[in-house]
This record gives structure tokens, C-alpha cells and sequence, in this order.
């Protein structure tokens, strides 16, 4: 059953396409039917930058023990990280540089 829950955020990142490295400012997270993925639902991630080319996105498709897991390591990777790394960084993106 599908919920059409949907969260959409800002983000600040990065993310690698066909083109190479681009900035992401936006992100949507749903659990829908998977477009590709061999599931029956699964918990649906997408990066984007609007304002460049349909090129510029990231799509995730995880079974729900995949985003789960996922999830729990992303929270204990930042729990490990000092917390002045934490900060938010006054530094602009260096996705051009690379």
C-alpha cells in the first residue's frame, strides 16, 4: 500500500551524474513503488538541483531493512564525529575544483 507520504527538504551537498560532481540543494523522501528496484515497495531518495539540467539527480531505491540500516549508520557515523566538525561550514562548496 502506498502512503504518499512525501518530505521534502533543503540539503547542502554534493552528488556525482553522468556530467561529473554538482551541487544538490533539495531532497524528497518517499515509500512508494520502486521504479527499478526488485522490491514490491521501498523507501524512495532524490537529490536534485533544480536549477541545472535533468542530468543533476541522484535517485536512491531502498528495501525497508536497506534504509534502516542506512539510516542508523549515517546517525552513528555523525555521533562518532567531533562535534566542531559538526558545524555548519562557512566554507562554499568546492564541487567546481574538482
Amino acid at each position: 500500500m502506498c502512503t504518499y507520504q512525501t518530505t521534502s527538504l533543503t540539503v547542502r551537498g554534493s552528488g556525482k551524474g553522468p556530467e561529473g560532481w554538482f551541487a544538490l540543494s533539495d531532497a524528497t523522501v518517499y515509500f512508494d513503488h520502486p521504479v527499478h528496484a526488485s522490491a514490491e515497495h521501498t523507501l524512495n531518495i532524490d537529490l536534485l538541483n533544480p536549477g541545472r539540467s535533468p542530468g543533476s539527480r541522484v535517485a536512491v531505491e531502498l528495501d525497508p531493512a536497506s534504509a534502516r540500516a542506512l539510516a542508523e549508520a549515517i546517525l552513528a557515523a555523525l555521533k562518532s564525529a567531533p562535534a566542531n566538525l559538526l558545524e555548519p561550514s562557512k566554507v562554499e562548496s568546492n564541487v567546481n575544483r574538482r
